[in-house]
């Protein structure tokens, strides 16, 4: 396994960190399943409505929840008995089936096409953590031997850049900015071309996430992507959303607007470790058809992974 993915692959640490991570996920659903099926020994119309509810109330979604009822509701019919015991099992069963349609992660290193350079837009509203994962992620890339550029195009909030500064040295990789309230598709542009010259493997651009004026925001998005083009035809390559776990359904709800102002490709979750609302992961993947590909499970630079769907399952159902 090259260095790429020994930091994005799979490792005991890893799981180990993820498993951590999830424990107050874990914690509430395993804990409100115990006592839904306490004293039955059938699954039931009783025991099923009961799972609905501690699946709602895990923050997985009314959807997706309705939809993993009607799956087991159709194994009880079929199987005719079925025992609560066996009730953890399906539930582990359905849900990896889910992540596996939905296209979530499946833990693979991140392989950078051959053309270069790979441009990643970085959208999310303000507080999810979108400038400390694209931090985290230009470290990862520079650790795994790659040469990355940031763009600061998030001038709406000085403290975006300073940040995002702050990163770039610490990760030791150039960043492009200007001044805050400087044009945000003009430093994406400077961006581009800054890294076509220094032949960069990956960019990563940070923009400004209002969503409480979504016309702008379309309209800003709008704009970056085609000023971006004007150096790189096909740019971006990919547009990452950054939500917080720990808000549960409103990180899903976040999702579906940002979807309607831009092309969302991929999906990263912050603050897993920080939450009992883990289920959303779950939820969002299923309801947005789009791959969950990150998430953060701690402070560390290696605490972002690439998420994994069958070690996340397995974690969750350990």
């Amino acid at each position: 396994m090259g260095l790429l993915g020994k930091l994005f692959g799979r490792n005991e640490e890893k799981d180990k960190r993820l498993e951590e991570g999830l424990e107050k996920t874990k914690e509430n659903v395993f804990g409100k399943l115990a006592r839904a099926v306490a004293g039955k020994s059938t699954v039931d119309t009783q025991v099923l409505d009961d799972l609905e509810e501690v699946l709602i109330t895990s923050d997985v979604g009314v959807e997706t929840t309705v939809n993993i009822i009607e799956r087991i509701e159709e194994r009880v019919a079929r199987d005719k008995y079925m025992g609560t015991a066996e009730l953890q099992g399906i539930l582990r069963e359905e849900i990896a089936g889910l992540l596996e349609e939905n296209q979530a992660g499946d833990g693979a290193s991140f392989d950078l096409p051959e053309k270069k350079p790979y441009v990643i837009m970085v959208v999310g509203v303000n507080g999810v953590g979108k400038t400390t994962t694209i931090g985290k992620l230009a470290a990862q890339f520079k650790a795994a031997g790659k040469n990355v550029v940031l763009g600061a195009a998030d001038t709406f909030r000085a403290a975006a850049v300073d940040q995002l500064v702050v990163w770039s040295e610490r990760a030791g990789v150039p960043i492009v900015k200007q001044g805050m309230g400087s044009d945000p598709a003009s430093v994406a542009f400077d961006t581009l071309q800054s890294a076509v010259s220094q032949n960069a493997d990956v960019v990563l651009i940070d923009t400004a996430g209002r969503l409480h004026n979504k016309v702008n925001l379309m309209n800003e998005l709008g704009k970056i992507k085609r000023v971006m083009q004007k150096v790189i035809p096909d740019a971006p390559h990919e547009v990452l959303l950054v939500l917080d776990a720990s808000t549960g359904q409103n990180a899903l709800n976040q999702a579906v607007e940002f979807s309607k102002v831009t092309e969302v490709s991929a999906l990263a979750l912050t603050k897993l470790d920080g939450t009992a609302k883990g289920g959303v992961v779950i939820g969002i993947s299923d309801q947005l058809k789009v791959p969950v590909k990150y998430i953060g499970v701690g402070e560390k630079i290696e605490d972002l992974q690439v998420f994994d769907r069958k070690s996340f399952v397995d974690r969750f159902f350990s």
